[in-house]
């Protein structure tokens, strides 16, 4: 469980790492000693998590060592999240955001007085990711006590596949998430005017219960009377265009096609949407290409207005190349809700 958030941590940190060093504008700068350092004990203490899970059930001591691995990664996504915002922002507003703005502040000091929100957010993510790093560096040097044995991971090459099927009575909490993405998928908007297809997309860490929130709405009665076609499709990684295709072709005409070549596979996908109102699921996206995802994209849209994608993942890099109109962030359960 804990290495279902560690992992999608650090692809988190690298993406936005990388982003920052390829843009002209940097929010903040100053740290890359301090994040390369994140990646380094992150890496360090991501390769004796399987050990340590094994281990937790009888070890009293390493449960609470993970505990507190798994206290700073909340802390950490919460964290990243600011800066990615901030940079989304930075974006936005270009440059000017950045340039000091004249007020007059008679009781500051003249340096406050210019600028201070953009230099105070600035400062505070540095000052937390410092923070972070010490409270890091503590963790990985605990781990050397406990001895743990380098696992690797078979998540990558043995990822199960997720269905649709599921008993909704069985759903416990969530419920203000559920309501707001039931209310998505049945509502027809103006942004539909513009788009031809929303996109809405969930996203969160791993094992927190994204599959489960789109197997409510997918299996919900209401959600069922509204689309004339659904279609579940695990899509996981790597994404595989030709299986993907297949997938969902056999969920809109209950075979499996034998054809080979995804232009193909593509035209019968659309000629199979004209004229009905869809509702696709892609669960467990990862990849963030969108050369692979742009000719789904056209093909899709030969649905009538009301189709929605849903889609989930652990990268919010994925519902930006998606274009989503709604993005549903959730996090971890109150223990009121569990």
């Amino acid at each position: 469980m804990v290495d279902a958030i560690v992992s999608p941590l650090l692809e988190q940190l690298i993406s936005i790492s990388l982003e920052e060093a390829r843009e002209q504008m940097k929010l903040v700068v100053g740290i890359d000693n301090e994040v390369a350092k994140l990646k380094h004990n992150f890496l360090a203490i991501q390769a004796v998590l399987v050990d340590a899970e094994q281990r937790q059930f009888k070890e009293e001591t390493v449960r609470l060592w993970l505990d507190q691995l798994k206290d700073v990664s909340y802390y950490m996504g919460d964290v990243l999240d600011e800066w990615n915002t901030a940079r989304l922002k930075l974006r936005i507003e270009g440059v000017d955001a950045l340039v000091p703005q004249r007020k007059v502040c008679s009781f500051l000091p003249a340096a406050s007085c210019f600028g201070f929100s953009q230099t105070f957010q600035r400062r505070d993510i540095a000052v937390k990711i410092k923070a972070i790093n010490g409270k890091l560096d503590d963790i990985a040097k605990q781990k050397d006590m406990y001895n743990f044995n380098v696992i690797r991971s078979t998540e990558n090459s043995e990822r199960i596949q997720s269905t649709s099927l599921i008993d909704v009575s069985e759903i416990r909490g969530r419920d203000e998430e559920k309501s707001s993405l039931k209310s998505k998928l049945l509502c027809e908007s103006s942004e539909e005017i513009i788009n031809d297809i929303q996109i809405i997309t969930i996203v969160g860490m791993g094992g927190i219960g994204k599959t489960t929130l789109a197997q409510f709405a997918y299996n919900d009665s209401d959600v069922f009377e509204y689309f004339d076609k659904r279609m579940w499709v695990c899509v996981s990684d790597p994404f595989d265009e030709l299986r993907i295709a297949k997938a969902i072709i056999e969920a809109l005409e209950g075979f499996v096609p034998t054809v080979g070549e995804l232009n193909s596979l593509l035209e019968s996908i659309r000629a199979s949407l004209v004229g009905k109102k869809f509702l696709l699921i892609l669960d467990d996206m990862w990849t963030d290409d969108y050369s692979k995802w742009e000719p789904f994209h056209y093909c899709l849209k030969n649905g009538v207005r009301g189709s929605k994608i849903l889609v989930t993942t652990r990268k919010e890099t994925v519902a930006r190349m998606m274009e989503s109109i709604h993005v549903i962030s959730i996090k971890e359960l109150s223990e009121q809700e569990c």
